[in-house]
């Protein structure tokens, strides 16, 4: 009786990869990533501080008799304008001066116009004098 020949131990040998030629990377090879750089444009300086002092011109405008409310206004319209063209980023910033300054200016004014006039009315009314 006669017996087959046993075949190789492990099965067939392992399949190789590319051929490592000047064209192809070596096996095993992972190139790096690629990395993106966006540039972003710089921000606008007006609307920046169009928007600080509009959050001053809430937090304390009563006290500064509105003048940051009124600045966050001009501010906020010139900052508007720098942005339009694309050049400079900020538009969100100079948008959210103006609201404040616009929303916080007109009580503003008639606090600082209702404090005047009570100071210059209380000195022009005469004082009640005691008659004997």
């Amino acid at each position: 009786m006669t017996y087959p020949q046993p075949g190789p131990p492990y099965g067939p040998p392992p399949i190789s990869g590319p051929p490592t030629s000047p064209g192809y990377p070596p096996a095993g090879y992972y190139p790096p990533p690629q990395v993106i750089v966006a540039q972003v444009p710089p921000a606008s300086g007006l609307a920046t501080a169009s928007m600080v002092l509009g959050i001053i011109g809430v937090l304390g405008g009563w006290c500064l008799f509105g003048l940051p409310c009124l600045a966050a206004v001009v501010l906020g319209h010139m900052g508007l304008r720098d942005t339009a063209d694309g050049r400079k980023s900020g538009r969100g910033m100079a948008v959210a001066g103006l609201v404040l300054g616009y929303v916080f200016v007109a009580p503003m004014i008639v606090f600082t116009v209702m404090i005047f006039m009570g100071g210059v009315m209380g000195a022009v009314s005469p004082t009640p004098t005691a008659t004997p």
